[in-house]
């Protein structure tokens, strides 16, 4: 049987992997600055997430939701003092996209709306409402068009906003905490505050998907957390479970919860939540917060002085380098010539950074010679 060939791959075969590097079938090594689109939070087989994993399969792996699981009440406390939403409620489920697309139910099921407000180069998932409110048309198939109304606006213009609120006919907005596929483009602090106060005046649901700008990525526990703004629902999947398939949504306590109203078979299972609470250990004992502010700062320091560079977009270790021109060529020599990984974006221009939260100036230092040598 083949493989259904869906993926431009670099044809290298990763078999191994340690800390901030990956190794390939000859046992060459790379330097992962992509993590997986992001997925790699503490790195590669840590050894405090290799052990709770196993501790955990040595006394069960899997049941459904119809029993009581006290490690999911573990994983919600120890999430809850982290991430600064001590009075919400967690729905554990298996993806980003499975988290969007709950989200979205939610928020329909609560305002009794239909309509969703997203943004230009918005990336939200791949199944059918995630898609629509997708700001990619050549994603979806015939079936996926129309699924509900969505509209479009620009990222911070709020008098597009207010437009598209005014009627009051919105379930939700639903905004990225910073755009990973669309380019690194961020909401301003002030804009998420004037969404967040529309939304409050005109009836609809603060949805803030931080599915790749979560978990301390971006110098906050969550990107929006840099302008203040409390959302009404969270999404989060990528870094929660370092590679592991697990996604949640935090919800408001407004929102009540009623059965049937939400439901998964393998969300919150065991294994998921034994690797989402090592990473939430992992991140308060080695203080990744302060780790990430600190070699964020370093890496933009250095890029400031590399003149082709046109801009730098994000915040913490989730950063876009822009130039001038397409950085396709650019991306294949550091991954080629230097063996260092990367990842691109919608916008041609932009290198997207995403390395482990966990990596050191000393290792991140590699990146930042090759691209001066590469760029002078």
């Amino acid at each position: 049987m083949n493989l259904f060939n869906v993926y431009p791959r670099f044809d290298i075969p990763i078999t191994a992997a340690k800390g901030v590097y990956v190794y390939d079938d000859k046992n060459q090594k790379y330097l992962d600055l992509y993590g997986g689109h992001g997925v790699i939070s503490i790195g590669h087989n840590h050894p405090h997430y290799v052990k709770r994993l196993k501790q955990q399969m040595e006394k069960i792996s899997f049941y459904s939701n119809s029993v009581v699981m006290p490690i999911q009440e573990e994983l919600a406390g120890l999430l809850s003092k982290q991430c600064g939403y001590s009075d919400y409620s967690l729905f554990l489920c298996n993806s980003g996209a499975e988290a969007n697309e709950n989200a979205l139910k939610l928020a329909s099921f609560y305002t009794n709306k239909r309509k969703i407000v997203s943004f230009k180069n918005s990336f939200h998932g791949r199944t059918a409402a995630a898609l629509n409110i997708t700001d990619n048309l050549s994603l979806s198939a015939p079936i996926n068009h129309n699924n509900f109304p969505v509209e479009f606006i620009e990222l911070n213009n709020k008098v597009q906003l207010l437009n598209s609120l005014k009627n009051e006919d919105v379930a939700a907005v639903i905004i990225e905490g910073i755009q990973g596929v669309g380019g690194l483009d961020s909401p301003t602090n002030d804009f998420l505050k004037y969404v967040s106060s529309c939304c409050d005046q005109y009836g609809a649901l603060l949805i803030v998907d931080e599915v790749q700008s979560g978990y301390c990525r971006s110098g906050k526990f969550f990107a929006h957390q840099h302008s203040g703004v409390k959302a009404d629902i969270i999404t989060v999947a990528k870094g929660m479970g370092n590679g592991f398939p697990v996604a949640g949504i935090i919800i408001h306590p407004k929102i009540e919860a009623k059965y049937g109203m939400l439901g998964t078979t393998f969300g919150g299972n065991y294994l998921a939540c034994a690797a989402s609470i090592a990473v939430l250990e992992i991140i308060e004992n080695e203080a990744l917060l302060d780790n990430v502010r600190l070699v964020s700062d370093y890496v933009k320091n250095e890029l400031a002085t590399i003149k082709s560079i046109s801009k730098i977009k994000g915040e913490g270790l989730m950063l876009g380098i822009e130039l001038e021109a397409t950085i396709k060529d650019l991306q294949k020599e550091l991954l080629y010539n230097y063996k260092i990984f990367t990842g691109s974006a919608n916008n041609p221009n932009v290198l997207r950074i995403l390395p482990p939260l966990t990596i050191t100036i000393k290792e991140i230092q590699m990146f930042i010679k090759a691209l001066k040598m590469i760029l002078k």
